[in-house]
């Protein structure tokens, strides 16, 4: 759509067809935001841009896209721009977990959860933010995690993927800090969402007796974050305490209370493994 014909914002998220990506979506799309649905299930994606349309009267697009491929990846942009469409909020949603000992983890999962987790996520920024740039206004939401300023024990991959994600948006938006253009590392911590079940850490110390956040809750804290052009969103009390424990802890005596946190006799080491 030509820019003088645009009357509204189109904002693209990825893994949008459940937990805090779907709620993200709707959030946007109560918001009056077109939106661009990307996950790797075409039938729930198609369900869920149907219901957007239904329900907010925005303009939904599904594109079905496996982001642990790198040409899937470049295949959004294509069809992006194929739809003639303008991205002014870019939210980097897409993201699972691997959970075990590092030398029992398979390779392959870890290869390419570090691809959904990282690379997609800078693949895409890359290509969408030189149009925001230009058009002088956009933003930018990263979802990392309370992960991201931890050392990982049993999770040793999938937090430092999320410690990239932090250190490169708060790069990210210290570059672009006069463009017009805003970057907002979001960084929740332990949700009610599908992930703790996939990944079979619901009898982890982390989560077991505890009550959640739900998805919508959090996913509301990133969207006001983002708009409000924050750099760091880390929602609730406890998560601001946890991202902050490194600077009064040495560093060794948190990789303990990390790895006691995470054990469980209910997970199966080295097999699960939860996407969101």
């Amino acid at each position: 759509m030509p820019e003088k014909e645009r009357t509204q914002m189109t904002a693209l998220i990825t893994g949008a067809s459940s937990g805090i990506g779907l709620e993200l979506a709707r959030v946007c799309a109560a918001h009056r935001h077109d939106v661009v649905l990307v996950a790797r299930t075409a039938r729930t994606l198609a369900d869920v841009a149907a219901s957007l349309q239904r329900d907010h009267g925005v303009r939904a697009h599904a594109v079905a896209a496996d982001l642990s491929n790198s040409a899937a990846v470049e295949g959004v942009v294509f069809r992006v721009a194929e739809l003639g469409l303008a991205v002014d909020l870019l939210v980097n949603n897409a993201g699972y977990g691997v959970y075990g000992p590092f030398i029992e983890t398979p390779l392959d999962v870890e290869l390419q959860m570090s691809q959904v987790n990282v690379a997609a996520l800078t693949h895409l920024s890359k290509r969408f933010l030189p149009g925001m740039i230009a058009r002088r206004g956009g933003r930018i939401l990263n979802v990392a995690s309370t992960a991201a300023f931890l050392p990982g024990p049993l999770m040793a991959v999938y937090y430092a993927t999320k410690a990239y994600v932090l250190s490169f948006s708060e790069a990210l938006a210290n570059e672009v800090a006069a463009s017009g253009v805003t970057v907002t590392a979001f960084c929740p911590g332990p949700t009610a969402s599908n992930f703790q079940a996939a990944a079979g850490l619901e009898g982890s110390k982390l989560v077991f007796g505890k009550k959640l956040p739900s998805a919508r809750e959090v996913a509301q804290a990133g969207y006001d974050g983002m708009m409000a052009g924050k750099t760091i969103v880390i929602p609730g009390l406890s998560n601001k305490l946890t991202a902050n424990a490194p600077r009064f802890m040495p560093r060794s005596m948190i990789a303990k209370i990390v790895r006691a946190a995470q054990d469980s006799r209910d997970v199966n080491p080295g097999q699960a493994r939860a996407r969101d």
